[in-house]
């Protein structure tokens, strides 16, 4: 009955070991094919016994091998072919030729060619005469615009089904999907009239092991013509190295006979297998199955395969979508929570509340939580003695991460306590020591899985228990599940985890309240650390983007330098100023003001601002800060502020849909060209803004000057309040040439921040600079030696600096206190007259702030 088993048994796999690499060279070509493997200098090192009937060369075959191609071929033919793979774009690329006359006879063959190892792979097709090329190619325009018309995925199935039915013209066309478990569904169908129906039927994860998953991304296309047709040997079986051709990408390679055997037993004449990718991974399969030998052309077949690739560009942004919107559903679900918990509602106190706004992104049938050793539950939950051995288990579970089963039993036999009221459950971790827990129940879902064929008898051992059978029978096997929940989806798991560190932020604020100064701090750390290291990634990505990026249009280690840390210090003040308003909206003007104020003073007067006063979100706020020192530092670099009597107008307005519009135009400036290549900086003006917020960018390279129009979608913008900016200090401390002369002493626990740190001191003019990364050392190296000047970090790891910043004020030694944390916080706070500066800090930063200590 399931002869779509026979898609996924697999053809490139020896069966009999699952955990060997996949066989990519079983050593022969289908019928329909032949092959030849060149050498490097084009000499014939491999050759399919069929290429005399195929090419109809009268030489046989095997004395062809370590014959130059040009004997066989004609020389244009020869040079057509090696600048193809000259062409070749990567390492699985395949170039093709449609329509070739191969010989300068007149007979058409259609040729892929790609490379192999040392080998250069060549595959011959003969070409139906009077084909026209790309007559299916049109065809494919329609499917899309069908399939374009449905906003869900199973939609988007089915139709991509129908249509690919309709173009290849096989029984039938199924889209396979893969679920999380490993096993696979028919989510889509279209077959011929009369024949039995295969969708909603699941398969074994075994049916597809990872050797020939891992294939399936490299080969996206897989024909079998005719699984009782012909197959021909490829001589010789291997290289004077003793290895066999790779053949991992030949579109005639013959399949396994193991696999011929499954489509046998079952009925099945012809196949044809599409790869579906989502996000670079294996996320379905097109299975095209025929009930007598069909062959479709080479043409076609790409054609095919030009089908699945716009199919899978429809469906990633589909996905993508809904991903998005469920992002954004756990962005607002944090901002209610965080402003709830602001106001010093704890979370037994909004036990309620939270449980009625969770339900709307996760489905559950009793909720509880543990916290501070209290215990509440709502629904179908276990009870508070029930939980507590349940909370002993997940204790032993690794830390910081979300933990889910949708079997309790099978992880926990104890939970057989409970299991009239639960069958599963996710648990989020909501803070470290001790363990306290939300988490989520589910009651059992007696289900029936329609499985191909029993999934626990996929293949059997021949009489000799040497190599594999495949099985006999294919019908329709039904499992009843008993003891299990309904699975938990990806989508719950994407908001569970970003609900787990909503509550870590208020876990962490609410401790922060309540702690002292030492403890507060090294909580705080740990749980930076620990259960924020999703920030951290994307923070050191962004960094490792900027350094490669930045690389590529350096033209000097002294340029490399300079950009890479303008760009950096520009992140950095978008920074504090989002971390001096604990996260919430920034005005735009401030942080133009403040970009502004990075450059020369000679720039200041020469940009005139107005419009009006908007406010962005934190989301958006670090991006316009990338975008707005690109500008500036073009502008400074090569743009009007370049020229004495060059101006730059920035104008701010808000749009009627509540969009914010940045206008920038410069003018005075030097002719303006349009550049013959878009570097990095340029990339990000025209490219971060649509890309991170979906709004517009775009720029104009007018002879008078540049200019530039952005707009940022109203999510991000809110009317904002005129600041005062007046008290801001735009000379900075450059009227101090030589601020340091002396020792001088960094109290700092990481050791590149320490030699970043010795650099900039001796720089400022220190003439020895000390460091000391604990408060032991830093008060050994005070009891030697008085230094003229103390770089002290406030946190030290586990410990706060206090200690050495009382005995430097006894000693009345100069002290520029350090802080990652972007609050002011106690120690700060208890001594307003020691000058404060935020990480990552720069030269100009503490250069600025021995100005005023020397003022002061």
């Amino acid at each position: 009955m399931s002869e779509q088993n026979s898609v996924h048994h697999i053809d490139d796999v020896d069966l009999t070991s699952c955990d060997r690499e996949p066989i990519h060279q079983l050593g022969h070509v289908q019928n329909y094919g032949a092959l030849i493997a060149c050498s490097s200098d084009w000499n014939i090192a491999h050759i399919s016994m069929n290429v005399g009937q195929i090419l109809g060369i009268e030489r046989s075959a095997g004395d062809l091998v370590g014959v130059p191609l040009r004997d066989i071929l004609p020389e244009k033919s020869v040079h057509d072919l090696r600048s193809q793979v000259q062409m070749l774009a990567g390492p699985d690329a395949v170039a093709r030729l449609f329509d070739f006359d191969l010989f300068e006879d007149g007979r058409p063959f259609d040729i892929a060619v790609h490379q192999s190892g040392q080998h250069v792979i060549l595959e011959f097709e003969q070409r139906a005469a009077g084909r026209r090329v790309g007559a299916d190619s049109q065809i494919v325009q329609g499917l899309l615009a069908r399939i374009r018309r449905h906003g869900k995925v199973e939609d988007l199935a089915r139709e991509a089904a129908r249509g690919l039915k309709m173009l290849t013209g096989y029984d039938r066309v199924m889209v396979y999907r893969f679920e999380e478990d490993g096993s696979g569904t028919v989510a889509a169908e279209f077959a011929n009239p009369g024949m039995e129906p295969f969708l909603g039927l699941r398969y074994p994860a075994t049916d597809i092991p990872k050797q020939a998953r891992a294939l399936y991304k490299r080969n996206l296309l897989r024909l079998i013509e005719d699984v009782d047709g012909q197959i021909h040997p490829i001589e010789p079986r291997i290289s004077p190295d003793g290895t066999p051709p790779d053949l991992s990408l030949a579109a005639t390679r013959a399949v396994s006979p193991i696999h011929l055997e499954y489509l046998r037993n079952m009925g099945v004449g012809a196949t044809l297998t599409v790869s579906i990718l989502c996000k670079g991974e294996l996320w379905g399969l097109f299975s095209c199955h025929h009930n007598s030998p069909r062959h479709i052309g080479f043409e076609k077949r790409m054609t095919v395969e030009l089908f699945s690739q716009f199919f899978n560009y429809e469906l990633n942004q589909r996905l993508a979508s809904q991903e998005l919107e469920e992002i954004e559903r756990a962005n607002q679900m944090h901002g209610r929570f965080m402003s709830r918990m602001s106001g010093g509602e704890s979370l037994l106190d909004s036990f309620e509340t939270f449980e009625r706004e969770i339900a709307e992104v996760i489905s559950f049938d009793g909720i509880a939580i543990f916290t501070d050793s209290v215990y509440r539950s709502q629904g179908r939950a276990p009870t508070a003695e029930e939980f507590s051995r349940l909370a002993r288990f997940l204790n032993t579970a690794p830390p910081g991460e979300i933990y889910k089963t949708d079997e309790i039993v099978a992880r926990y036999p104890q939970g057989e306590e409970f299991a009239d009221r639960a069958a599963g459950f996710l648990a989020l971790p909501i803070s470290r020591k001790p363990r306290d827990y939300i988490v989520f129940f589910r009651q059992e879902l007696a289900q029936s899985v329609n499985w191909a064929g029993d999934p626990n008898k996929a293949a059997g051992l021949s009489a000799d228990g040497r190599s594999l059978t495949p099985r006999n029978s294919f019908a329709s096997w039904r499992q009843i599940v008993r003891g299990k929940c309904q699975p938990w989806t990806t989508r719950e798991l994407r908001a569970a985890d970003a609900l787990r560190v909503t509550l870590l932020e208020v876990v962490l604020k609410m401790s922060d309240d309540a702690n002292a100064a030492r403890a507060r701090a090294a909580e705080q750390q740990e749980l930076l650390i620990a259960e924020l290291n999703h920030r951290v990634r994307n923070i050191l990505n962004l960094i490792r983007g900027l350094v490669s990026q930045t690389g590529q249009e350096a033209v000097s280690v002294e340029s490399y330098t300079r950009i890479l840390d303008d760009r950096i210090s520009a992140l950095a003040r978008a920074h504090d100023q989002l971390t001096n308003r604990n996260w919430d909206w920034v005005p735009l003007k401030a942080l133009i003001r403040t970009e502004l104020q990075a450059f020369e003073s000679t720039a200041l007067g020469a940009v005139d601002l107005t419009g009006h006063d908007i406010d962005l979100s934190p989301a958006a706020f670090s991006t316009m800060a990338l975008v707005i020192h690109e500008l500036m530092t073009n502008a400074v670099k090569y743009g009007a502020l370049r020229s004495e009597g060059g101006k730059v107008a920035i104008h701010l307005a808000i749009g009627a849909e509540g969009e914010a519009h940045l206008s920038w135009q410069e003018t005075g400036g030097p002719k303006v060209e349009t550049p013959s290549r878009r570097g990095f900086g340029t990339t990000i003006i025209e490219r971060s803004i649509p890309y991170e917020m979906q709004g517009k960018s775009r720029m104009w390279f007018n002879p008078g000057g540049l200019e530039v129009a952005l707009e940022i979608p109203a999510r991000h913008v809110a009317a904002g309040e005129a600041i005062d900016d007046t008290d801001q200090d735009e000379n900075g401390a450059d009227d101090i040439e030589s601020p340091l002369s002396g020792a001088a002493l960094v109290v700092e626990d990481n050791m590149i921040i320490a030699m970043e740190a010795v650099d900039i001191l001796e720089d400022l003019g220190a003439t020895r600079v000390e460091t000391a990364g604990s408060v032991a050392i830093a008060m050994e190296v005070l009891g030697k030696d008085v230094p003229e000047f103390v770089l002290l970090d406030v946190n030290l790891g586990t410990e706060t600096s206090a200690e050495v910043l009382k005995a430097c004020l006894a000693q009345k030694i100069p002290v520029i206190l350090a802080t990652g944390y972007g609050e002011r916080q106690e120690m700060t706070l208890a001594h307003p007259n020691v000058p404060v500066v935020a990480k990552p800090y720069t030269k100009a930063e503490i250069r600025k702030a021995l100005a005023g200590l020397r003022r002061a």
